[in-house]
């Protein structure tokens, strides 16, 4: 678990295509994606499109419950870009699955 005091941020890392997790300035975790289909927006109506592909979380800091902090995280970017998520990592679908309120920025797989 993580202390109360941690200081935990989830940021986009566009240049790299991933979101990284960073435990108190240190680099822990990674979320790749990949834009599957670039939409174009608001102009053609259709939303950008990005697979969420792999989640990986350092082996120092497993079991922490920073996987879920890292997708929840990501989850979130993408709801505020406007992004539709497609899930290919088995753990993003997990999560997914067991909270229903993302159900919007999701498309099938």
């Amino acid at each position: 678990m993580l202390a109360d005091s941690a200081t935990v941020n989830v940021t986009d890392n566009a240049g790299q295509n991933r979101f990284e997790l960073w435990l108190n300035g240190d680099l822990v975790g990674i979320l790749g994606y990949f834009e599957v289909d670039p939409g174009r927006g608001p102009r053609t109506g259709r939303p950008v499109v990005v697979s969420f592909m792999h989640t990986v979380i350092t082996e120092d800091f497993g079991h922490r419950g920073l996987a879920s902090v890292i997708v929840k995280g990501s989850l979130e970017r993408a709801r505020a870009y406007g992004w539709k998520v497609k899930p290919v990592c088995s753990y993003v679908r997990r999560y997914l699955a067991e909270n229903p309120g993302y159900r919007d920025v999701v498309i099938a797989v």
